[in-house]
């Protein structure tokens, strides 16, 4: 749709996207047919394309954006990019590199029947990360191994325990039963006792899930067991836990065996993958797909290890079975195949009208830059149902920069609260500049009056610096940190902040940040409800618009078929009745927007990350 839309419009453009065609890609992708399954979305894209529009001129990029190759010099070739990308961190940088190329950027987003397009100009208007995004949701690991209260927290512990029965271990994925837990002591002291705990005070043997699980031949019934009988058994003398919840039911399997009711089906009716299976159809459905992987671990051959991927159905049964099984023992309403592959990929399926008028909208507004007509660009917002005024879509005046944001002010300043003690090279590096400020290649400068460097972009410089704490390095209270990432053109400086008082399980907080302010709706809050175990639980403006020398016009960033939940509409802005109020530009009215329409597209399947690996889509337009 896009991509046909462009090709009308325009003389010429350049697709990038690393992404290949997949089965589901074809009911809503007329460019794609069952034939190019497995095939580089770009090239068939543009293959297709040149049927029906012979004369544009397309160059089409089988690669990841995030390619150092594609520098600002590349970004500078063409007049304007267009985005439509499905996760925060590829929006960052092409906007940072749009920023550091005075590139315009066209950023647009879609999640369900919602969606949004808007228009980013470096001094006119906000950047896109100028407005905070909604924290990616995570959750303790004791709530995910011992006190689940949602679907969502036992979608993931099935995750987890498909990469420690099949994939790579990590011991932060544990499922096993944490005696740690501080709400399962009486006395403060009593945890760290629980944690040293010997085998014999009734804590799982100290051999590895994957371990245990070989020496039984991957037996179903004996993983079931131990999954679903022993380990809940076990939890069940932590009595403490269970005062104010409702203690979990243990499931034994020969018990099932011999009361198994033929096609149970206990919700569900119409598309097998809509229906939600009893309890022994879940038993089964774990049999089988235990017994597929092991084959396909065995075809591998000797320290194989296979990758969990939602569009893989053996791995997608085995993660509906034992999730749905653990919902079932914890009291939980259970989820049909189509709802866990939803939320343990951290999606919101794709719907192509929804698509098509954002591709629409997209082409529009870029054809106001093109034709210099900023003042007339705005911000649009597709809502699922009509506002007062009977429209579904509603334009908004674009904001200006903000003074505050760390990435187009003038002096890009962020405060950064942690441990220096605790806090490593690698962590600072990994989790806090790459992972949060969106950085690729950072490089860190100690202002110390040495101009120490602490992290160095260029390879084996200063890895050794790596397993470090920042106190080892004399950062302390009050240290200053200048970071810069070449391939962006962006710095940003770094002010220390000690301190021991983070909650539990929090590395960092960056100072000044709002939390996220937006309430689940309703109709969200009933139905979580319902199904809980009782868990209280810059630059100045640029006016040139000349086009360059070269012949690329255009860039556009498109989006994967399944866009990310903690994304979905919320891509630069997002549209929903919950969010902050704003005017809207109204023809009858005269009204022009001074505040941003925002949405909150937050739910239980944001607390997984996002296994679509479609991070670098682009389409650019020469």
């Amino acid at each position: 749709m896009f991509l046909s839309n462009c090709c009308g419009a325009g003389r010429g453009f350049s697709s990038i996207d690393l992404d290949t065609i997949d089965v589901s890609n074809l009911n809503r992708q007329f460019l794609f047919q069952k034939k190019h399954v497995g095939k580089s979305k770009a090239q068939v894209a543009k293959e297709s394309a040149l049927q029906f529009c012979p004369t544009v001129n397309i160059t089409a990029y089988h690669d990841s954006i995030m390619n150092p190759e594609y520098n600002v010099e590349f970004f500078r070739k063409f007049m304007l990019v267009m985005n439509a990308l499905d996760n925060r961190a590829a929006r960052n940088h092409v906007n940072r590199m749009c920023l550091a190329a005075d590139i315009p950027l066209i950023e647009s987003g879609s999640a369900g029947y919602l969606g949004q397009v808007t228009v980013i100009k470096k001094g006119l208007t906000e950047c896109y990360e100028c407005q905070p995004k909604p924290t990616q949701k995570t959750f303790p690991g004791c709530t995910i191994r011992n006190t689940p209260s949602e679907p969502i927290h036992c979608i993931v512990w099935a995750k987890y325990l498909f990469n420690q029965l099949f994939g790579e271990e990590d011991a932060d994925q544990e499922v096993s039963p944490d005696t740690a837990d501080p709400e399962a002591a009486w006395n403060p002291e009593d945890t760290a006792t629980r944690a040293t705990a010997s085998d014999k005070d009734g804590d799982i043997k100290r051999v590895s899930t994957k371990e245990w699980a070989r020496s039984t031949g991957y037996d179903p019934a004996k993983l079931f067991n131990k999954l679903f009988k022993d380990d809940i058994m076990y939890l069940l003398t932590m009595d403490k836990l269970w005062k104010t919840r409702k203690a979990p039911t243990p499931l034994d399997w020969q018990q099932l065996e011999n009361s198994a009711r033929p096609q149970e089906v206990s919700a569900g009716s119409g598309l097998k993958d809509q229906q939600v299976l009893g309890v022994w159809g879940l038993c089964q459905l774990f049999q089988r797909s235990v017994e597929t992987l092991r084959s396909q671990l065995q075809e591998k051959g000797e320290g194989a290890e296979l990758v969990w991927d939602k569009d893989d159905p053996p791995a997608l049964d085995f993660v509906t079975a034992a999730a749905n099984l653990r919902m079932h023992i914890f009291s939980m309403n259970m989820k049909s195949p189509f709802d866990v592959k939803s939320m343990a990929g951290n999606i919101i399926p794709a719907i192509a009208t929804t698509n098509a008028v954002i591709a629409g909208l997209i082409v529009l507004e870029g054809l106001k830059v093109l034709s210099g007509e900023l003042e007339s660009c705005r911000t649009i917002f597709l809502n699922k149902c009509p506002n007062l005024r009977k429209k579904l879509l509603i334009p908004c005046v674009l904001d200006p920069p903000s003074a505050s944001c760390y990435v187009c002010a003038s002096q890009p300043e962020v405060t950064v609260k942690l441990n220096v003690h605790k806090t490593t090279v690698l962590s600072l590096q990994d989790r806090i500049l790459k992972e949060r400020f969106g950085m690729v290649a950072p490089d860190v400068q100690i202002e110390d009056g040495k101009g120490t460097i602490l992290i160095s972009s260029e390879e084996g410089e200063t890895e050794t610096n790596n397993s470090k704490s920042l106190a080892d390095f004399g950062i302390r209270n009050g240290s200053r940190l200048q970071v810069d990432d070449f391939l962006q053109d962006y710095a940003l400086l770094v002010n220390v902040l000690h301190t021991e008082e983070l909650e539990r399980d929090v590395e960092f907080e960056v100072v000044g940040e709002a939390p996220d302010k937006a309430p689940p709706p309703q109709s969200t809050q009933e139905e979580v409800k319902s199904i809980t175990n009782g868990n209280k639980d810059s630059a100045q403006p640029s006016t040139s618009f000349k086009a360059p020398a070269e012949d690329d016009d255009i860039m556009i960033v498109d989006s994967g078929e399944e866009e990310e939940e903690e994304e979905g509409a919320s891509s630069s802005t997002a549209a929903t009745s919950s969010g902050s109020k704003r005017k809207h530009s109204d023809a009858e009215t005269g009204e022009t927007s001074t505040k941003r329409l925002r949405t909150d597209q937050s739910s239980a399947a944001a607390a997984t990350n996002d296994d679509d690996n479609d991070d670098d889509d682009i389409i650019a337009l020469d």
